[in-house]
């Protein structure tokens, strides 16, 4: 689904809605004692609590507990570590959580932790980005990880009408669902080496999904005569990024995922013509109703099982690239300026 520049107005009101603050959650991470009895509470721990689409995402998990009765807890640390998340997840544990969504941080570095939750009994799925398929029951996945990453390479091309080089400016360097995008980011360059011939992967930088990094990263990629065209697959990077093309003055184009809330003047402006996203409301509101499968007995998580995830219908449990298991949100969606960017 495309929309053009009045249609992206509709949008704007319609996902602005969807945002709110860290202080607006039921309860926060200092607001939890470590004797809290957890054994009635769905928690969703995000990849840190200052990050709007993480709290936009707790707010689809807190819809779909509500729906279902449960209770809903979010807990994200101060900054993107995985070692504050493992902090999070043994105070989980020792609290008897009945079930546990994590965004992770690391793929890897969870597992431990998370494998003892499961062998205490607390149903553990992953979302948004995947932690190791041996830590996990299953993963909510927003779309299909092969759109995301052709499409955002086919977008650039059609913004530097295939000339020029690429840069991309992802989150973390362990950030799963960052890295199997650009995995098949550089996938469709290979495969399609004729046509982007002379486009070039210049460079890969990391935001580390703060803001301002990301902007003083954007600066860095701007004084590299080679880039062309800017990646930016993440919500927090790419808006940083538009901020630093703004500022600057450059041609450089923009492309990438991102909160169509935060990127509509850019998007009328021309310099991110285009972007792609989904709703992250969604994706956690199908993770409270994946948890919730999972722990009243509905699914194991294993490939080819079905359940109920309320207004999203009936959702199909599949196999992940991974070797696990995945449950998919939706389809990419792509927001455009038709002034600057007239492609189908």
């Amino acid at each position: 689904m495309r929309f053009n520049a009045k249609g992206l107005a509709v949008m704007l009101c319609l996902t602005a809605l969807c945002v709110f603050t860290a202080a607006g959650c039921a309860r926060n991470d200092a607001q939890v004692a470590q004797t809290d009895d957890l054994s009635d509470t769905y928690v969703f721990i995000g990849k840190n609590i200052q990050n709007p689409y993480m709290q936009s995402v707790y707010e689809g998990f807190e819809n779909a507990c509500g729906e279902i009765g449960v209770k809903a807890l979010y807990k994200a640390p101060d900054a993107i570590t995985p070692q504050k998340q493992i902090e999070i997840i043994n105070s989980l544990v020792e609290n008897n959580a009945a079930g546990i969504a994590v965004a992770a941080n690391d793929e890897n570095s969870l597992t431990e932790a998370l494998q003892k939750a499961m062998n205490q009994g607390i149903k553990v799925i992953s979302l948004d980005s995947a932690v190791s398929k041996d830590a996990r029951l299953t993963h909510v996945q927003q779309v299909n990880p092969e759109e995301v990453g052709r499409e955002l390479i086919k977008a650039a091309y059609d913004l530097t009408g295939g000339s020029g080089g690429i840069a991309i400016l992802s989150s973390t360097t362990q950030a799963t669902n960052q890295n199997l995008w650009i995995d098949y980011m550089k996938r469709e360059l290979e495969e399609n080496h004729d046509k982007y011939a002379s486009m070039p992967l210049v460079t890969i930088a990391y935001g580390d999904d703060d803001l301002t990094k990301s902007i003083s990263e954007t600066e860095i990629l701007l004084k590299n005569p080679d880039v062309k065209v800017i990646i930016a697959p993440t919500a927090v990077g790419i808006q940083g990024a538009a901020q630093a093309i703004s500022a600057s003055g450059s041609d450089v184009k923009l492309t990438g995922i991102g909160m169509s809330n935060q990127m509509g003047e850019y998007i009328d402006s021309g310099v991110c013509p285009v972007m792609f996203t989904w709703d992250p409301v969604e994706i956690g509101y199908l993770a409270g109703y994946t948890l919730d499968a999972l722990a009243k007995g509905s699914v194991t998580g294993a490939a080819g099982e079905s359940f109920d995830a309320g207004n999203l219908g009936k959702k199909m449990v599949s196999s992940a690239a991974d070797g696990g298991t995945e449950v998919i949100v939706g389809s990419l969606t792509s927001i455009k300026n038709p002034e600057f960017y007239d492609y189908n």
